[in-house]
Order: C-alpha cells, then sequence, then structure tokens
C-alpha cells in the first residue's frame, strides 16, 4: 500500500491578483441561457480567465506516460486546492506517479459525487508538431498542447468546480470528490486501480463525471452533446503459430507462416453478434431525430430486426465508427514471422485487437476463436484484461436528467446523445464498483473532428473559448445535482 499525505489550508486565500488580471478571450463569456440555471458562482469572465490560466499551466507540465510524472501534476492541483483550504490527499504507489483526492463535504443526506480525470498524457513526435508540444502555445482561437483533449481540460474542470465551491460556500448534500489520477494511458496499476482496490472509500460515490463524451459545434453552434455511459473493454489475443523450421525451397504442410496467414484470415472474418444494448439503442434513436432523411431511415431501421444486417454492412463500408458499436470487434494490429527470405521459422505470432462489448463473455469468446481456427499448431494466447466489464450507467437517472437539463439550458436546440465508447478509460473500473459513470467534453467543431489535431494527434488543441465552457458545464451539473435545494 502506497503512501498518503494531508494537506488542509488553515485559511483561504484571495484570488491570485494576476490571474484575475489576465485578459480573456473572444467568446469566453457567459454562455446563452447559463444565466436561467439557478446556482452562479461569480463573475463568469474572470472565472475563464483563471480557468485558462491553470489550465495553460498544467499543459506546460510535461507528463508524458511512459515514464509518467503525473507528481509534477499532483503536486500542482494540491498546491491550488490547500491553497483554497480544501481538505486533499496524495495517495503514491510509486513516487513519481502520483495521485491526489480532494473532498467538500456536504451534510451527508445524499451519497457523493465524484469528478475524475487523469494527470499523464500520451508521447509526442516533436518534430511532427507546428508548436512546442509542451508550451501550451495560443494561436488562431485555440491552445496547441499535449494533453489539450486528454485530459488536463478535465483535470481543470475538476480543479476549478471544487474551487469554486469553496469560494462559494453553497450548502451541499452531497460529498463533491475530485480524483486526479495516474497511469489512464496504459499503466492503471499507479492510478485507478492503486486507488479502487486499495483506497475506494476514499473516492467511493453515487455518481462520476470524467472524460470520454463530447460537444459537437457546426459553425459556432452546438449540434449535440455526448455523455459517455459505458464502453468496450480490451480483449487483447495473440495467435502463435508454430510448425517445422527448414529451408524455404522445400515446402511443408506445417509451414507456420501458412498457418498464421490462414489463422489471421479466419479471425478477421469472424462476424461477431450485432447487440444493442440501452446506450446505443437511444444513441441511434435520437441520431435520426438530427440527421438528414435518409441517414435517419438507416439509423432507426437499425432498430428494426429485419433490417439491421442491412445497416451493419453498410456502417461497415462508410462509417466503421458506428459499425464497431453494434459488435464486439476484432481486428488484426501485428503480425511477425520469419527472418529470411529462404528460411521457414518454426513459428509466427498476429496480436488483435478486440474491444468487447460490455456484456461480452470473454472464456467464451477465446473458445469461439478457438474453433474457428481449428489448427492445433495455433495456439490462442490471451492477454490478461486490465479494463473490467461493466453494465452501462443509466439514462433513467436523475444525473442523466441533470446533464440532460443542462445541455438544453447552455445549448438550447441541441440534443443530448448517451454514448459508448469503442476506446477504454478509468470509467471502467469505477463503474465496475457500482458508480454511476458519465463522460464529458469540451466544444469542437465538426471540422476540427474531421481535420485532426485531437486526442493523442499530432498538434493536438482545443478552442480557447470551450476549456471555460466546460468548466461551465461540470459547476452546473454538479451544483445540480449536490446542492441543498
Amino acid at each position: 500500500m502506497g503512501n498518503r499525505m494531508n494537506n488542509t489550508a488553515k485559511v483561504r486565500s484571495p484570488i491570485d491578483a494576476v490571474i484575475l488580471a489576465l485578459v480573456v478571450g473572444a467568446g469566453c463569456g457567459l454562455l446563452p441561457g447559463a444565466a436561467a440555471l439557478a446556482v452562479e458562482p461569480g463573475d463568469w469572465d474572470e472565472i475563464a480567465a483563471e480557468s485558462l490560466a491553470h489550465f495553460k499551466s498544467m499543459v506546460q507540465l510535461d507528463s508524458s506516460n511512459p515514464p509518467g510524472n503525473e507528481t509534477i501534476v499532483a503536486e500542482y492541483l494540491r498546491d491550488a486546492l490547500t491553497r483554497a483550504g480544501i481538505v486533499n490527499e496524495v495517495y503514491v504507489l510509486e513516487p513519481l506517479r502520483a495521485n491526489i483526492v480532494a473532498r467538500i463535504r456536504g451534510n451527508g443526506s445524499k451519497a457523493p459525487i465524484l469528478i475524475m480525470a487523469h494527470t499523464d498524457v500520451v508521447g509526442v513526435q516533436p518534430e511532427n508538431w507546428s508548436v512546442d508540444p509542451f508550451a501550451a502555445v495560443e494561436r488562431d482561437g485555440y491552445i496547441y498542447g499535449r494533453g489539450t483533449l486528454d485530459d488536463k481540460d478535465t483535470v481543470t474542470a475538476g480543479l476549478m468546480t471544487m474551487l469554486l465551491l469553496k469560494r462559494s460556500g453553497i450548502e451541499l448534500d452531497r460529498d463533491v470528490i475530485f480524483l486526479a489520477e495516474a497511469g489512464e494511458e496504459g499503466t492503471t496499476h499507479v492510478g485507478v486501480d492503486f486507488m479502487v482496490n486499495e483506497h475506494w472509500d476514499a473516492i467511493d460515490a453515487e455518481y462520476c463525471l470524467a472524460e470520454g463524451g463530447g460537444t459537437v459545434a457546426r459553425n459556432g453552434e452546438v449540434q449535440y452533446v455526448s455523455i459517455a455511459t459505458t464502453e468496450k473493454f480490451p480483449m487483447r489475443v495473440t495467435l502463435i503459430a508454430r510448425g517445422t523450421a527448414g529451408h524455404g525451397s522445400v515446402p511443408r504442410l506445417d509451414n507456420a507462416v501458412r498457418a498464421l496467414a490462414d489463422a489471421v484470415a479466419k479471425v478477421s472474418a469472424m462476424r461477431t453478434p450485432l447487440r444493442l444494448n440501452a446506450t446505443t439503442r437511444t444513441y441511434f434513436e435520437r441520431l435520426a431525430t438530427i440527421s438528414p432523411e435518409e441517414d435517419a431511415a438507416r439509423y432507426r431501421g437499425l432498430l428494426d430486426p429485419a433490417q439491421q444486417q442491412q445497416v451493419a454492412r453498410y456502417f461497415a463500408e462508410h462509417e466503421p465508427h458506428h459499425y464497431s458499436l453494434l459488435r464486439t470487434s476484432v481486428v488484426p494490429t501485428i503480425m511477425n514471422a520469419g527472418f529470411r527470405r529462404n528460411v521457414i521459422p518454426s513459428e509466427g505470432q498476429a496480436t488483435f485487437d478486440i474491444r468487447a462489448l460490455p456484456d461480452e463473455d470473454p472464456p467464451a469468446f477465446y473458445a469461439e476463436i478457438e474453433r474457428v481456427v481449428a489448427n492445433p499448431n495455433v495456439e490462442i494466447v490471451p492477454e490478461a484484461i486490465y479494463r473490467p466489464a461493466s453494465p452501462p450507467s443509466r439514462i433513467d437517472n436523475e444525473m442523466f436528467a441533470v446533464l440532460e437539463e443542462v445541455t438544453a439550458q447552455l445549448y438550447p436546440g441541441a440534443v443530448t446523445f448517451p454514448t459508448m465508447l469503442t476506446g477504454a478509460t478509468d470509467m471502467a473500473q469505477v463503474r465496475a464498483k457500482g458508480t454511476q459513470c458519465y463522460g464529458l467534453g469540451p466544444v469542437r467543431e465538426e471540422s476540427d473532428i474531421a481535420s485532426g489535431g485531437g486526442a493523442h494527434g499530432d498538434d493536438e488543441r482545443i478552442q480557447a473559448n470551450s476549456l471555460p465552457q466546460l468548466v461551465q458545464f461540470f459547476w452546473y451539473a454538479v451544483t445540480k445535482i449536490a446542492a441543498t435545494p
């Protein structure tokens, strides 16, 4: 078990004058409709400037994973929280991979809500960037930097929600907890696994808000807000084909390369069952309401068993993301066999990236792969599953209703979609404990989504005015669910 440190400030400090003096970029002011919401924390222009200052400071902290070094971000957060008089604790499994938890207590009449965000980022190839990836360069209305979309925007939203709650002194029915965790990008043992397995009491909550959703705009007008309510989980498999080594001039029936190629072809062609869940069914129903008629008819047709397979074939060719939402996906990603062109190798390997639907049965699925391969010379070797499967979070509860309400008031006319992620997040471990988790995301233009600069990409960037909007969304969602009426 790791170490933890308690930090409680004795007095509340005023807002840093330098932060308040920062000039807010165009469009960072109060959103249309926001005034109609009940709880206001102060002047939103000043809050926007403070939010951007914290955001840029954290983007400039290189917490690339590997190696991680998330402790530098945890220390930044600890200092900001402690200055504000917010109780916080640092949890450490490995010295450079710290996690931090802050809590503002309510009256205990309702269970807590958790805000969760990860402090590590994926690495960069600086030569492929037009700016320094860790300089938080602001240009043409965007802030460039690794982590601007994944996930220091959510870290900032969590930090600002806590600071604003403390300053406002709002009475709460629920404790509000903020977890900034390490290791989301592939090393979860130092972060969410450590917190869930060893310190669950520090983050146990009824609801959780985190990354994973998105707010999509067309020419500046938000069209829809996707709320991630579930996600696939990784089930990676390696096929190992074995045979007799020999000279390339002498054909052999047990050629390992041939066996491997045959197995890869068979597994790649698997037609996994099409299954909708509450999230994906509602997603396609609502998507049809804002789509051109031809597309809408297709999305509605997906809900008709007689049309499902035809629609799925269209998705496979034209809308692969939607195809992946319908079934457990099986994709070959790595092949390795042989070392000389005139030598038959004794072994070859291929790796499959399998992304399973939340209700998938891994042992049964591995057995099906073995049946499909049907070759005793090919071994099926599953990797350990590091993200648990869990049921989709509910879309008929108080939390989802609040998220729909905030969407409607901040972005009149926009539709709220429950969404299943094809990727994986730390919500999986928390959701598996029974917490209802929902992923949010900043505003992005459709044209930006299609042209690159997204999470994990070169020149990762966020619209400067969407970061304060994300803070607003978190603030209203948390206060509506947690504040005493």
